[in-house]
C-alpha cells in the first residue's frame, strides 16, 4: 500500500469544499490544473465524506484513473462501469461512467450522500442532458444530497463559465448554472513555479503552419466541420512535409512527442513522414486492445512519436512527454488546455515542456478565459478596476503599441462580496440603457427597469419601429465629426456629426455656457460614449472635447425624429 500526504494545495481544496457543504447543499465546483492530483482530492474527499459516495466521470479511463488511485491507498470502492466489465452496486463509495449509470436500475441511485464529478465542464445546461437527467435523478432519490464538481477548465464554448460566483468574490454570470459557487480554484502559474508541473514553452507557428482562418466552429463547442479541415488540409497539402520536419528537428533531444491532429487521413499522411520504427498513430476506431498494446509501449518509451486524433485529450497520461505538436484548429480554450496539459507533468529529467502550435492559435495558457465573446479579433484580455469598488475586472479590450488599454468591453462589475452564502453584486454598469419612464440605469441585456419594472424596449426592436415611422430616420454611422464653435449668442458650442456611407448626415449640438449644460453634455453624451466609461471625463470646453475626440466611440445606428423641419436625434444603438 502506498502511503500518501497531501499537498498543501490539496489540502486546501478539501477543506474547502466541505466547510461548504458544512453549511449548505448547493452544487459547487474545484478548479485544479490538468496534472495537480485530482484523483487525490477526489480520494481524499470519498475516504473523508459521511455516507455513500458516487464517483462519475464522462470516460472509464478516468474511472480506471479514479478507482485505481483510490484502492492504491487501502480503501476498498466498487466500479459501476459496461467498458470496465464491473457493475457493482453495494460498495460505500462507487466509480461509474456516466453513460452505464444513465441506463442504470432505480435501486442503484438510493442512499448516495455525495456526488463526486470529474471533468464537470462537461455537464451541459441543458436539463435534458444525459448528465442532468442522472443528477436530478440523484437528488430526487437522496434528500440533502451533495454535489462537488471538479475541473481544470470550468467554462464551455456554447454557455460560458459552469458557475455563478467565486469564492474570491466574482460573479462570473447571473445566468442559471447548476453549479452555483466556486469554493477552490488553483492557477496553473502557481503549480509551475512552485515546481508541480512542467513550465510549457510555447512557440506559436514555427516556421510554417496551416492557414484555418477562413473556417469557423460548426457549432458552440468549438468543433469544426471535417469537411472543411479536410478541404483546408487538401489545399495546404505541401505545408505538412515542412512541419513534421520541423517537429523531427525539434525533438531529437526530446523523450516523448505527441502530435493531436485534425483526421484520420490526416494523421495517416503525417504516420508517413516519421520514423517507422519508433512511430504510431490511434484514433476512435483503434481496437481496445490494441490501443491498450500501443500506450503501454509509448510509455515505457519504446515507441517516441504518437499521433492521435481525438482520444488523446483527457484520461491519458505519460509523463515523460516533453513536445506537444497541435496540427488540429479548436477554438475551444479548455480543450487547447487539455491538449498542453498532456505534456505539464514531472518526469526524471525532464526540464520542460515544448509546444508547437501549427495553427495559428493564439491563446494565453495563463490567463485564458474572460467573460463574454470576443467583440472584436483585434481584442486581449485587460485589467479594468471599478470606480465604485476599486476591485479589478477582466475584460476584453483593445490596446495600443505600448500595452495602453484604449477602450474595453465590459458591461458590468464582476465583483462583490458574500453575506454567508448569498453573493451581492457590487452593480457599477460600464455599459447601460436607460428606463425611457424613469431614466434610470439598467443592464443593457435587462429586459424590465430595475427600478420602475417598466419593460425596457430592444434596441433592435427600436430600430425596427424607427424603420417603420414616416418622420424618423435611422442613420448606419460609419464616421462621427467633433466641430467646436460658437452659436447666434456666441456661446461655445460642440456640433457632433455622424455620417452614413452616402455621406448623409445628422448632427446634435450642445452648448457650454454654463456648469448645467455641461452637466448635460456629460449625462447625454460622454457617459454613454467614453470606450472608458470607468474613467471621469471632466468636461472643460468644446475644443477640450475636440482635441480627446478618440476617447469616445462610435454608435452603430443613430435615430432621429423630424421636429420643426430638423432632425433630432433621440436614440443611438451601440454595438
Amino acid at each position: 500500500l502506498k502511503m500518501y500526504k497531501l499537498r498543501p494545495y490539496q489540502t486546501e481544496a478539501t477543506n474547502a469544499v466541505i466547510s461548504h457543504f458544512k453549511s449548505n447543499n448547493t452544487p459547487c465546483v474545484v478548479v485544479l490544473p490538468t496534472g495537480s492530483g485530482k484523483s487525490l482530492v477526489i480520494a481524499e474527499l470519498a475516504h473523508r465524506a459521511h455516507g455513500r459516495v458516487l464517483v462519475l466521470a464522462h470516460v472509464k479511463e478516468l474511472v480506471a484513473q479514479n478507482f485505481e488511485k483510490y484502492e492504491s491507498y487501502g480503501h476498498k470502492a466498487g466500479v459501476y462501469s459496461a467498458g470496465l466489465s464491473r457493475k457493482d452496486t453495494n460498495s460505500n463509495v462507487i466509480f461509474g461512467s456516466i453513460q452505464s449509470i444513465a441506463n442504470a436500475s432505480d435501486t442503484f441511485f438510493q442512499d448516495f450522500n455525495l456526488i463526486i464529478i470529474d471533468e464537470c465542464h462537461r455537464i451541459s445546461n441543458e436539463n435534458n442532458s444525459q448528465y442532468r437527467k442522472v443528477l436530478s435523478h440523484l437528488m430526487e432519490m437522496n434528500e440533502g444530497l451533495k454535489v462537488l464538481g471538479l475541473t481544470a477548465t470550468p467554462y464551455r464554448m456554447d454557455t460560458g463559465w459552469v458557475y455563478n460566483y467565486h469564492y474570491d468574490g466574482f460573479e462570473k454570470t447571473s445566468e442559471d448554472r447548476f453549479f452555483k459557487k466556486c469554493v477552490y480554484e488553483l492557477p496553473l502559474r502557481f503549480m509551475i513555479k512552485n515546481n508541480y508541473l512542467t513550465p510549457p514553452i510555447l512557440i506559436d507557428s514555427p516556421v510554417a503552419c496551416y492557414d484555418f482562418s477562413n473556417i469557423k466552429p460548426k457549432n458552440e463547442s468549438g468543433l469544426y466541420s471535417q469537411t472543411e479541415i479536410s478541404d483546408v488540409l487538401k489545399d495546404q497539402k505541401r505545408v505538412t512535409p515542412g512541419i513534421i520536419k520541423n517537429v523531427l528537428d525539434q525533438s531529437i533531444d526530446r523523450k516523448g512527442v505527441m502530435i493531436f491532429t485534425s483526421s484520420v487521413n490526416h494523421a495517416q499522411e503525417i504516420l508517413t513522414l516519421l520514423p517507422k520504427e519508433i512511430s504510431t498513430i490511434v484514433t476512435g476506431s483503434t481496437p481496445q486492445k490494441e490501443r491498450d498494446q500501443i500506450l503501454d509501449s509509448f510509455k515505457k518509451q519504446e515507441l517516441k512519436y504518437l499521433v492521435n486524433v481525438s482520444v488523446l485529450t483527457t484520461g491519458f497520461d505519460a509523463p515523460h512527454v516533453d513536445l506537444i505538436a497541435i496540427l488540429r484548429p479548436t477554438e475551444s480554450i479548455g480543450l487547447y488546455q487539455q491538449i498542453v496539459g498532456r505534456g505539464l507533468r514531472l518526469f526524471p529529467e525532464k526540464i520542460d515542456c515544448l509546444i508547437l502550435d501549427y495553427t495559428g492559435t493564439c491563446v494565453n495558457l495563463f490567463n485564458p478565459q474572460i467573460d463574454g465573446k470576443r467583440v472584436d479579433s483585434n481584442s486581449t484580455p485587460v485589467i479594468i478596476e471599478c470606480p465604485k469598488c476599486n476591485e479589478e475586472n477582466n475584460f476584453w479590450g483593445l490596446v495600443d503599441d505600448e500595452d495602453n488599454i484604449i477602450e474595453h468591453y465590459g458591461r458590468k462589475c464582476q465583483r462583490g462580496i458574500f453575506e454567508g452564502e448569498s453573493f451581492i453584486p457590487c452593480g457599477y454598469l460600464f455599459r447601460f440603457k436607460l428606463c425611457h419612464n424613469c431614466n434610470s440605469e439598467n443592464d443593457i441585456a435587462a429586459r424590465a427597469c430595475k427600478v420602475c419594472t417598466e419593460t425596457l424596449i430592444d434596441p433592435d426592436k427600436k430600430l425596427k419601429e424607427a424603420m417603420s415611422l414616416k418622420d424618423a430616420h435611422v442613420l448606419r454611422v460609419e464616421h462621427m465629426e467633433f466641430v467646436s464653435s460658437f452659436d447666434s449668442k456666441n456661446n461655445e458650442q460642440l456640433i457632433i456629426n455622424y455620417y452614413d456611407a452616402d455621406a448623409q448626415s445628422i448632427s446634435e449640438k450642445y452648448t457650454f455656457s454654463n456648469d448645467g449644460q455641461k452637466l448635460a453634455f456629460y449625462h447625454n453624451f460622454v457617459r454613454h460614449h467614453l470606450k472608458r466609461p470607468e474613467k471621469y471625463f471632466e468636461v472643460k470646453s468644446s475644443s477640450d472635447v475636440v482635441d480627446k475626440r478618440r476617447l469616445f466611440r462610435e454608435p452603430s445606428f443613430v435615430i432621429a425624429r423630424y421636429v420643426k423641419k430638423h432632425w433630432v436625434v433621440r436614440e443611438k444603438v451601440f454595438n
